[in-house]
């Protein structure tokens, strides 16, 4: 297996994603460090967005972000339910938010490629990254579930290629596994 994927190129490939994916996760954790330190307690503001807003009207922010491009941090929303009279109960509705944001993620980008031009443009322009993306999906899938990148481009990356949907499916679990993880580290933060 190790000689496939050192032939097929899967090591260099998991190589630059991850080069690619460590910039923007110390960043996102700097800057929320920052934001928490000099601009506005975050506890406070999570305290009072639980007391202000009902749980349906952040959930449906939750989903419409997950569902789009994954603008909000889930970290956020996260945090928003240890601070709320069920956290668990809460962690289980944002994971399946956002599993089936990554669903309607998906089917976006099955769309966008019905578009003529993006077709052409990525039958003629992306034909090599497409390739070993197809390829290696599954772990494109994989890391979206897992690392803090929005996974809704994941999901619409993986629409985009025409993965095979049980399949993303499947790996999409993952993100029940990643906000459960989490919320170990956040609940123990607020």
């Amino acid at each position: 297996m190790h000689q496939y994927y050192k032939y097929t190129g899967f090591y260099s490939f998991v190589w630059k994603s991850i080069k690619k994916a460590i910039l923007p996760i110390i960043l996102f954790v700097g800057a929320l460090f920052a934001l928490d330190r000099f601009v506005i307690d975050i506890e406070d503001t999570l305290v009072m967005v639980t007391q202000t807003y009902s749980p349906i009207v952040i959930l449906s922010i939750f989903f419409a972000s997950e569902s789009l491009l994954g603008l909000i941090p889930p970290e956020l929303f996260i945090a928003w339910a240890g601070k709320s009279v069920s956290p668990i109960l809460y962690l289980s509705f944002l994971a399946v938010a956002s599993y089936v944001g990554g669903i309607v993620s998906y089917y976006i980008g099955r769309g966008i490629t019905k578009i003529p031009s993006v077709h052409e443009a990525m039958e003629l322009k992306l034909a090599q990254h497409i390739k070993n993306t197809r390829k290696w999906g599954g772990f494109l899938i994989i890391v979206g579930a897992l690392l803090p990148i929005p996974f809704s481009i994941t999901s619409i990356a993986a629409g985009i290629i025409n993965f095979p949907f049980s399949s993303y499916l499947m790996f999409g679990l993952l993100r029940f596994v990643r906000f459960y993880l989490y919320a170990l580290v956040i609940f123990e933060m607020v």
